[in-house]
């Protein structure tokens, strides 16, 4: 069977029955990039709307606090979405972007 099954092309059965690599699961670069604009513009949008609420006095604890809160929910969501721990991959954003405000 396995002489029959790579007679003809050896690597693309491999690819296929190894791997699970196949035409229909292959990568779409342009919708990969579309989804990651839109995600980006929607994370970008919490802190922003959130700098326009806040008041003058308060806005850079304000927008730091929220923007740490949003990260931290939206890498639960990214988590749970994934099937990941969502208590790991919370606090795994939560120290990385404590580091990024050093």
């Amino acid at each position: 069977m396995a002489r029959q099954l790579t007679a003809h092309d050896a690597l693309g059965a491999h690819a296929r029955d190894e791997l699970g690599i196949s035409s229909t699961l292959s990568a779409r670069p342009v919708q990969a990039a579309l989804t990651s604009a839109a995600t980006f513009a929607v994370g970008a949008a919490l802190p922003l709307a959130t700098a326009l609420v806040s008041p003058p006095a308060a806005a850079v604890t304000v927008v730091t606090a929220t923007s740490l809160a949003f990260l931290v929910g939206l890498g639960a969501v990214g988590a749970k979405t994934g099937g990941a721990p969502v208590g790991r991959a919370a606090l795994r954003v939560a120290f990385w972007a404590r580091w990024q405000w050093r």
